[in-house]
């Protein structure tokens, strides 16, 4: 199906195909075209979570302390003053990183500009 009429199909609510972040790719291997359908499940969380309202000192507060600021997993194994390995940072393997980030940024904006404090 060529991705102009992918554009003018719509679906139940107004919102277009591509509103529901279709992607489309040919299978290379095998020497045919074949489309395949992929559906973003986890859009509605996202945009969810783009639009949580910061206002409201305690829950600023709450949010602020429990999103951490760096990834938390990644680590260095030191043994007797060398190290050995190290741990990458896992936090951008989950899908909804960009937003919990956003989430605390906002709430700590919130907390310095709206509420006074410092961080």
């Amino acid at each position: 199906m060529p991705a102009q009429m992918i554009e003018n199909i719509q679906t139940k609510g107004g919102n277009t195909m591509s509103d529901l972040n279709l992607t489309f790719h040919s299978d290379r291997h095998s020497g045919q075209t074949a489309h395949t359908l992929r559906i973003d499940a986890l859009h509605p969380v996202r945009q969810w979570l783009d639009h949580v309202p910061v206002n409201n000192p305690t829950f600023a507060r709450i949010l602020y302390k429990l999103i951490p600021g760096h990834c938390p997993f990644e680590r260095d194994i030191v043994v007797f003053g060398r190290k050995l390995a190290h741990i990458p940072p896992l936090c951008k393997l989950n899908p909804l990183y960009d937003q919990f980030v956003g989430l605390r940024f906002r709430s700590m904006c919130y907390l310095v500009d709206v509420c006074g404090e410092t961080i």
